[in-house]
């Protein structure tokens, strides 16, 4: 059963994990190439307002711009002819295959990574959205990683409470929590979270 295509103008959760549940990282230099592909092939037709990579698996939460909204120039894709459709979810997919051939290549492997058809939520309203963005934040306390959020380096945490330059929308993701102490405060406390449960990757 294939996935319904990924809309225009929309807010989503997107996750997956490793086909099986095996790893999908295996050291820091995995992360950081899993991120500099998402920048070539997702950036440009998505904004991104939080991210978490876990050893198996990964969460984004991003809204898909409208295609007036894309510069084409900077569009990547994995074909040599321009696609004459953009396809927020064959950009996905890109960023998968290229991360998988990469990942084979570099440890001698060969087969999926991921599991087939990676996962996508509409973000409905403005509390799902709120909740949403400390779910994947959290998701390392969840799965004991550590005990804190804000020691975990592989999700977008830190980047809301730096001032460095980056493409993470920021200022929206602080201005759903009003300021950033209240952001910060959010993330110190435990979340009811039923409304998302059923997202949690186990």
């Amino acid at each position: 059963m294939n996935p319904i295509p990924l809309e225009n103008g929309k807010y989503y959760h997107i996750y997956n994990r490793g086909n099986n549940g095996i790893d999908l990282f295996y050291e820091t230099e995995n992360y950081n190439h899993f991120l500099r592909l998402y920048e070539k092939y997702i950036n440009p037709i998505a904004e991104t307002f939080a991210w978490c990579l876990m050893k198996n698996h990964f969460h984004i939460l991003v809204y898909i711009k409208e295609t007036n909204e894309i510069d084409t120039t900077k569009l990547e894709y994995s074909s040599t002819d321009k696609p004459k459709n953009i396809s927020a979810s064959k950009q996905f997919s890109n960023l998968f295959n290229a991360y998988t051939l990469a990942m084979n290549k570099r440890y001698n492997r060969t087969g999926s990574l991921f599991e087939k058809n990676f996962k996508r939520k509409v973000v409905s309203s403005e509390n799902y959205f709120q909740k949403l963005i400390f779910y994947i934040h959290n998701n390392p306390v969840h799965h004991r990683f550590t005990e804190n959020i804000v020691e975990y380096p592989w999700t977008s945490y830190g980047t809301i409470l730096s001032t460095k330059q980056t493409k993470i929308q920021r200022n929206r993701v602080i201005q759903a929590f009003n300021d950033l102490e209240n952001f910060k405060y959010y993330h110190s406390i435990n979340q009811d979270l039923g409304e998302i449960e059923e997202l949690i990757i186990e």
